[in-house]
Formats: structure tokens, C-alpha cells, sequence
């Protein structure tokens, strides 16, 4: 190898390099749609975690997470809800929310709501 073919290896690795720390950092912050200086957010525990304590269910389609951040925003935005327990979904862009009591659909689209995401669709099973 010449001196330029090297130089030009170096240059390569060193830019692959600082691509990857970047990319790195962005998946602790929580993505693209997330600042740079915001850590991830933490996920509020649900205390009640028997699933057979939660007899109703409700799916609410959401628009506007893009990351896992924001899958998390919207986690704990269901879950701060007294008797709930609430998974979402990124890739399907969904949030499953088990209830103690029948759903109040109004109530968990505002909390979404709040949160900064919006909800396009609701269904609820008792």
C-alpha cells in the first residue's frame, strides 16, 4: 500500500468512527425527534403488575412517535393513570392499555394528548 491509499484508509476510519459515536449517542437520547441534551426518558413502573387484575382493554392508534422516547412519553403518560397498565407499540403505532375499570377513552386520549402525541383511532373491549 502507498502512503496516499493509507491516508486515505485513515480518513475513512476516522469519519466511520465519529459517524458511530454519533448514531450511538442519539440512541441513549432517545432518537431523532428527541434534543441532544435530553436523556432518555425513565419508564414509570406499574405497581400492579397481575394481569388478571385488569379485565377491560382499549387500543389506541397513535401518530407522532417516532422513537423510543417517545414510545416511553406515551408509556408513562397511560400508566400516571390510576388503574392502568399500557404497552405501546412504535412499529405498529399503537398503545394496548389494561384497565381495572371500563375504559374512559376521553381520559386516556388526553393524557396522550398531553403528552404531545396524537390519537387517531380508538377501540375498547370489555
Amino acid at each position: 500500500m502507498n502512503t496516499v491509499s493509507i491516508i486515505i484508509t485513515m480518513i475513512i476510519a476516522v469519519i466511520a468512527i465519529f459517524g458511530l459515536v454519533n448514531y450511538i449517542k442519539k440512541l441513549k437520547k432517545g432518537g431523532d425527534c428527541c434534543p441532544e441534551h435530553e436523556e432518555a426518558t425513565k419508564s414509570v413502573k406499574v405497581k400492579d403488575r397481575d394481569k388478571s387484575h385488569y379485565p377491560y382493554e382499549a387500543k389506541l392508534a397513535i401518530d407522532g412517535m417516532s422513537c423510543g422516547n417517545c414510545v416511553r412519553n406515551v408509556e408513562n403518560a397511560l400508566n400516571s393513570l390510576e388503574g392502568t397498565w399500557a404497552s405501546v407499540s412504535l412499529e405498529d403505532n399503537q398503545a394496548t392499555v389494561l384497565l381495572k375499570s371500563p375504559p374512559d377513552i376521553e381520559k386516556l386520549s388526553k393524557a396522550v394528548s398531553d403528552a404531545g402525541y396524537c390519537v387517531l383511532k380508538r377501540k375498547s373491549r370489555y
